[in-house]
């Protein structure tokens, strides 16, 4: 007889089998090219559907496509809240790795549906290296995109010019060493605090892009999956970048619902650099 243990790994597996062909219809699994300049992206075509040919015998019909994302050149300087333009794409940025557990979740979440997330890694954190062979898969592919986030969290408004480097570019080394990638030009400082001698330090070490948000599910804490579905249902809108957290277990039961707001509302996930790329700096 199967322990409860197995039984209940068997139902997550069956779950996400099945969640995965309703995302992967609903949100986008696109892949930018990385070249200049702006490339459109498409995505594989959705699940087919059937119709009865001639004979009487059922034929797969494949939906059109959807619509190509062009991406479009990173502004210089200012700090980005939102997605340019009108459309139905969304940027689901989740920060810090607290908690290992929730890491790995999200991450097998994301290989098992096609949802394309954006990651903003605090690296003091051991979820980074216990989750490393899984993710790195996902970061080389593309569809999870790392960005910095410090080292170690603290308000950079509040520490010297110094510590703001030194914050950034140990967390810059600490994701090359591990993932083979730099995340630059996106600094998500914590808090969402910053000032001008943190964008110049930033600025300085590559780091241009100061990422805010327009949206947040609020689970930086510990708050219920309700709560959690309900900001969903708030800031899960056309254009949007929301901010999650990978720091507590509520969000990790809450995936399905997450999921029907996405496909309910046709919105296409995307990571930052499927929507922008960085212009080629001119020289004298």
């Amino acid at each position: 007889m199967a322990s409860l243990t197995a039984v209940s790994e068997l139902n997550r597996r069956r779950f996400l089998g099945a969640l995965s062909a309703a995302v992967l219809a609903g949100v986008g699994v696109e892949r930018g090219l990385l070249a200049d300049p702006p490339h459109t992206l498409t995505a594989p075509a959705a699940a087919a559907t059937a119709r009865p040919s001639a004979g009487g015998a059922a034929v797969a019909v494949q939906p059109p496509p959807p619509a190509p994302i062009i991406r479009v050149p990173l502004p210089g300087g200012g700090v980005l809240k939102t997605l340019p333009g009108d459309g139905n794409l969304l940027a689901l940025t989740v920060d810090d790795g607290v908690n290992s557990d929730v890491v790995r979740l999200y991450t097998e979440f994301a290989r098992d549906t096609g949802i394309r997330l954006t990651y903003f890694v605090n690296g003091t954190y051991r979820s980074w290296t216990d989750n490393a062979a899984l993710l790195r898969p996902l970061v080389e592919s593309g569809q999870i995109q790392l960005g910095n986030h410090t080292w170690s969290h603290p308000n950079l408004t509040k520490v010297s010019a110094s510590r703001v480097a030194q914050e950034i570019s140990r967390n810059d080394d600490f994701l090359k060493s591990t993932f083979g990638v730099s995340a630059r030009p996106y600094l998500r400082p914590p808090y969402g605090k910053h000032n001008s001698t943190v964008d110049a330090v930033a600025a300085d070490l590559g780091y241009t892009a100061i990422t805010l948000w327009s949206g947040s599910l609020a689970d930086s804490t510990v708050i219920t999956e309700d709560y959690i579905v309900k900001m969903a249902r708030q800031y899960f809108t056309g254009q949007a970048i929301v901010l999650g957290h990978l720091n507590h277990l509520p969000v990790t039961h809450v995936y399905g619902q997450l999921s029907d707001v996405i496909r309910a509302r046709n919105l296409r996930t995307v990571t930052l650099d499927d929507v922008f790329f960085t212009p080629p700096q001119r020289t004298a």
